[in-house]
Formats: C-alpha cells, sequence, structure tokens
C-alpha cells in the first residue's frame, strides 16, 4: 500500500481539503480520490492527488 495525498482548493486559493490515504495502487487512488471529491462536492473545484514521491495521479483545474 501506498500513501496518497489529496488536496482541493478554491478559486482564493484556500484549501477545501488537505487529507492523506493508502491505496493499492494509482489506479485504486484515483478512484477513492474521486470519490472523496465526490462526496464533498468538490469535483469542479482545483485539485490534485499525488503519490509519495510527487507524482500526480489525479488532477483538475
Amino acid at each position: 500500500m501506498s500513501t496518497y495525498t489529496l488536496t482541493a482548493f478554491d478559486k482564493t486559493g484556500e484549501k477545501l481539503v488537505d487529507e492523506s490515504f493508502e491505496a493499492a495502487s494509482e489506479a485504486e487512488a484515483k478512484t477513492i480520490g474521486n470519490k472523496k471529491l465526490e462526496e464533498l462536492s468538490y469535483l469542479e473545484k482545483t485539485h490534485r492527488c499525488v503519490n509519495s514521491s510527487g507524482k500526480l495521479v489525479l488532477f483538475h483545474r
């Protein structure tokens, strides 16, 4: 399992979400990240999900 960090921002740059979670693969991390963003109604906000090395696995601007 690897650790991923999900971050979402509003238009002013304020962080709306900044949380870490574990996933077995990048595909699973993308699915988990999208689900969390959907639950919070942040899918249309600027967001990103990166692995512990900083590799981007999910991004929306």
